[in-house]
């Protein structure tokens, strides 16, 4: 039987924190309807959404840190992010359907690259999904515990008010040293 699993990754334009990837298998059960790019839903229900497809799915998540971004680059980073979700899932997919142009280095699986996936194929609308809220709780607590920078509405992409409290608060710990406008600030800042 062909066990397909959908694929995808958040938070790539990102000025802080780790990039997220999920991969999830569909079960026959989930109405596949309900499943859109989780950039066209709204905060709720892509929640509910999210809740929905874990109980309904094999899933798994794979994240890469902010260092191992600054290491490898960002492209690298979401695909061994994808390789480790791929990884800890309970039942190994015959076939891996990636958002994107580029697939990470899985050895003994069948993969492709599908641009624009995450509106076409609902297993990888699924996985965006799933990634984005899983990303957005850990956000959420950087945010608690570093004030200032507003990484609760922005969840630190470039907005003027992030970098205005950039300038203000200096780079963190969180911060992607070799993202621009980040590589921009002095070093002593960290």
């Amino acid at each position: 039987m062909k066990v397909t699993a959908g694929v995808d990754e958040v938070g790539r334009g990102s000025l802080i924190g780790p990039v997220y990837a999920a991969a999830v298998i569909l079960k026959r059960s989930v109405n596949v309807k309900l499943l859109k790019d989780s950039k066209s839903l709204a905060k709720d229900k892509r929640k509910l959404l999210s809740n929905y497809i874990k109980k309904n799915s094999i899933w798994a998540i794979g994240k890469a840190s902010v260092k191992e971004i600054d290491k490898l680059n960002i492209l690298q980073a979401s695909l061994l992010a994808m390789k480790r979700a791929v990884k800890k899932l309970k039942k190994k997919p015959s076939h891996i359907l990636i958002d994107g142009n580029k697939v990470p280095d899985l050895k003994n699986y069948n993969l492709k690259a599908v641009i624009k996936g995450d509106q076409k194929i609902p297993s990888i609308s699924a996985a965006s999904i799933i990634a984005k809220v899983s990303r957005d709780k850990f956000i959420n607590t950087l945010a608690r515990n570093n004030k200032g920078y507003g990484w609760d509405q922005n969840f630190g992409y470039g907005t003027k008010q992030h970098l205005k409290a950039i300038k203000k608060l200096g780079i963190n710990k969180h911060h992607r040293k070799t993202f621009s406008p980040i590589s921009k600030f002095n070093k002593h800042n960290i």
